[in-house]
């Protein structure tokens, strides 16, 4: 069977019972340590747990009780970690709404979610008002960062700065939904990953303790935290190794060099087309990383040849990674006292097990190539490591985690994708027999555009959404910075005019800018097969031979806009 762990011998980990404690250990032992570096300044422990009691007071006043969905689209900064920490000592429940989507997106998560209250930046809220009237479970939209003067009662900061920083009593249910991740599907509408507060706290717990953090982390993220998993990486993991959270505002490689030089920061997230700037901008030097001891990457998405560069020019090493939404955040990791193996994207975390199956959810043998699942691994060796630091007594296994808890509203979906006991993640892969992961495709089509995933079945249905549209189909296109670019080969009805121009304005408006088609190609039609579907096999070699006339012609086109 093919199924590995990295768990060699006890993991020594303590976990706090729900995220509204993750900052106990903190707060009694290093109260005045910096718990958060961002754009506005740092905070510490204890300030950032008053903030927090503030946030939670002022969103009970808002009307929110516990199980409401609160929204949030916020930058990069302090007011996203409070917001997020004093929903969950309210025991409501998160939803990121990522700013880089479209007003059309925004509002499909707000409404699916059933979000009761959004805290949105003001341009967001400003955008979001003309959808409101469609969003009849939305209460109110509070706009956070707006200029208005803080003893002003109806702006966010004057409303928390007015609260109590005693926590609340509030009966927390470690077990029930914390938090709701939307990933777009293959079936074109995105889906909410729904996580309990053990879901959100392991991950955490076990990366402190398989990669020895201490209090002398200093993790910088600068991928957007409206993505839960990156809550769950920054501060519900350098919380538990009371470490400090580098919260960047930039994605771009000068900025983020910049950061990590000035800020000092240890482990970093990189996404290929950044570590690829990084290696070949002269002006970014070897000592702006000088601090760096980690960066992690996306093992099946980081070509060799920018491991290379990048590791020839800077001391840290690159890690490769295996992550889902569902999952969340890491299931595999490379190790840190091993080499790393060509293709792979580390060994699994000590409280998952990675299996893989066939169409018929039988497991393959080591090396074989089949669908990666995930389920966990000793659960009952989980449940009695916790059960003395929860001060309860359980007989036979208590269900501490699962990867997800399912869709939101989804069931069918839910039922499906964790069928037979593991969740069934949609890509393919192996392990090699020292259990390292090796993801070699994707079942579900999903395409990756500098770290960035995006669902042709997302993009197409906004595509035949545009009138003079008859059929099209969505593919990547290899680029060496940006992994792959979204390209399109369309077909126009009959008697209509190709409009490119007309059809790419369509999709900036109802989609993220990163999934907008870049290479477009107008065809007479598409391949398909007895079914009358699309054959992806011939697509693939047609949409290479039709989109390299374009390529120039459509960069120019879009930077002209």
């Amino acid at each position: 069977m093919s199924s590995v762990s990295n768990l060699s011998g006890p993991v020594e980990v303590k976990l706090a019972r729900d995220v509204s404690q993750v900052l106990n250990r903190a707060l009694e032992e290093t109260p005045d340590k910096v718990a958060v570096i961002t754009r506005s300044g740092s905070v510490t422990y204890a300030e950032l747990d008053a903030l927090a009691n503030q946030a939670a007071r002022a969103l009970r006043e808002l009307g929110v009780k516990s199980g409401d969905r609160v929204a949030a689209c916020l930058p990069n900064d302090i007011d996203i970690l409070v917001a997020f920490h004093g929903t969950m000592r309210l025991a409501a429940v998160w939803v990121g709404v990522t700013k880089a989507l479209a007003a059309p997106e925004q509002a499909y998560i707000l409404n699916d979610s059933g979000a009761s209250l959004a805290l949105f930046d003001p341009e967001t809220a400003a955008q979001m008002s003309a959808e409101q009237a469609r969003l009849p479970q939305l209460r109110a939209i509070v706009s956070v960062g707006a200029p208005e003067e803080p003893a002003s009662p109806t702006s966010w900061k004057g409303l928390t700065a007015k609260q109590e920083t005693t926590p609340l009593d509030v009966e927390i249910d470690p077990l029930a939904p914390a938090a709701i991740a939307y990933t777009s599907g293959t079936t074109g509408y995105p889906k909410g990953a729904v996580h309990s507060h053990i879901s959100l706290l392991l991950p955490g717990a076990y990366l402190v303790a398989t990669r020895r953090y201490d209090a002398d982390l200093r993790k910088g993220d600068a991928f957007p935290l409206t993505i839960l998993n990156m809550i769950v990486l920054t501060t519900l993991t350098t919380s538990q190794a009371l470490g400090t959270a580098i919260i960047m505002d930039s994605l771009s490689a000068r900025g983020v060099a910049a950061w990590i030089r000035d800020e000092r920061v240890t482990v970093w997230n990189g996404p290929p087309p950044v570590l690829y700037t990084m290696a070949h901008d002269e002006q970014i030097q070897p000592s702006d990383l000088a601090t760096m001891r980690e960066v992690w990457s996306g093992g099946a998405d980081l070509p060799d040849a920018i491991r290379g560069a990048f590791e020839a020019k800077f001391p840290a090493r690159i890690y490769g990674t295996y992550g889902l939404t569902e999952a969340p955040t890491c299931v595999t990791l490379e190790t840190l006292d091993e080499p790393h193996v060509a293709g792979s994207s580390g060994r699994v975390l000590p409280h998952l097990e990675v299996t893989i199956r066939d169409s018929d959810g039988v497991e393959l043998p080591l090396g074989a190539v089949g669908e990666i699942c995930v389920g966990v691994r000793q659960q009952s060796q989980i449940a009695e490591r916790f059960r003395e630091d929860w001060g309860v007594e359980t007989e036979g296994e208590l269900p501490l985690y699962v990867p997800m808890l399912g869709y939101w509203n989804k069931a069918q979906q839910s039922e499906d994708v964790m069928s037979g006991g593991v969740m069934h993640t949609g890509d393919a892969g192996s392990l090699d027999p020292d259990g390292n992961l090796i993801v070699s495709d994707r079942i579900n089509l999903v395409l990756n555009r500098g770290g960035a995933n995006v669902y042709p079945a997302e993009v197409e249905r906004v595509v035949l959404s545009f009138d003079p549209v008859d059929s099209c189909a969505v593919l990547g296109v290899p680029d060496e910075r940006l992994g792959e670019r979204i390209g399109m080969l369309v077909q126009f009805k009959p008697g209509r005019a190709p409009d490119v121009d007309g059809l790419v304005s369509h999709c900036l408006e109802q989609l993220a800018r990163y999934k907008v088609p870049e290479l477009v190609a107008v065809v007479e039609g598409l391949p398909r097969n007895s079914m009358g579907k699309i054959d992806r096999r011939a697509l693939k070699w047609l949409g290479q031979q039709q989109l390299a006339t374009v390529e120039r012609w459509t960069e120019q086109r879009k930077e002209a806009q």
